[in-house]
């Protein structure tokens, strides 16, 4: 991008040298819109105090910019519009979301790796921008694996047994499937955060949940990206 076409992308998206900015990126129906608003403290009913919009199709058609409602957080998240929804080549996707001036990009997956995330993980090494790999949605991808095992009781121990298999089964199958397909890219071997938006939510809230993965190490990792960033 020209210095003319940084500085316009900076006004719209009112970039402040103040903020740290984080863009949320990925396939359409990711679940970006509920991640970004777990990491505001915000349900997804929370519609009238700023909550970003959701719903099972793609409902951004372009970058949002969603402050956090405390003040006193200097973070800004962008709600970047879902890969495959728009009319534009992965490579060029990069570019078109000016995501190029962002102090941090987050790159969402729920069932597979696509070309587009590889496109991003390529363009932000090239601009020296931080990323990290999220999967999100990990509670139902969990349940799906208990179903997938036969569970179907409401014996407390049997679930809790099932759930603890299906847990490791799936975070072990996360970590190989990004550890492959980074390989396959020629992209360096990174970590992948797996998260739970509703357990994130909690985190957030500074709950205790029963049921974190990776949602606690995500958020002090993306602290200290800040303070080291600005």
């Amino acid at each position: 991008p020209t210095p003319e076409e940084v500085r316009t992308i900076k006004r719209l998206a009112q970039y402040r040298e103040d903020l740290f900015h984080v863009a949320v990126a990925g396939v359409a129906g990711g679940g970006k819109s509920s991640l970004i608003n777990a990491f505001r403290g915000l349900r997804n009913m929370d519609i009238n105090i700023g909550a970003a919009a959701t719903g099972t199709t793609e409902t951004t058609t372009a970058i949002t910019r969603c402050p956090d409602p405390n003040v006193e957080y200097p973070y800004v998240w962008y709600d970047v519009p879902g890969a495959g929804t728009l009319k534009t080549p992965d490579w060029q996707y990069f570019n078109d979301q000016g995501l190029y001036i962002c102090d941090c990009i987050i790159v969402l997956f729920d069932n597979r790796f696509t070309m587009t995330d590889i496109a991003v993980l390529t363009n932000c090494k090239r601009f020296k921008i931080p990323t990290y790999i999220v999967r999100s949605k990990a509670d139902q991808h969990i349940y799906n694996i208990m179903k997938d095992m036969g569970y179907d009781s409401d014996n407390v121990e049997d679930r809790k047994q099932h759930h603890h298999i299906a847990r490791q089964r799936f975070i072990q199958q996360t970590r190989q499937s990004v550890k492959d397909n980074l390989e396959n890219a020629n992209i360096p071997d990174q970590r992948v955060y797996i998260v739970s938006n509703e357990t994130m939510l909690s985190v957030v809230k500074e709950k205790q949940p029963k049921k974190v993965i990776d949602e606690i190490e995500l958020l002090n990792d993306l602290i200290w990206e800040a303070q080291t960033r600005r």
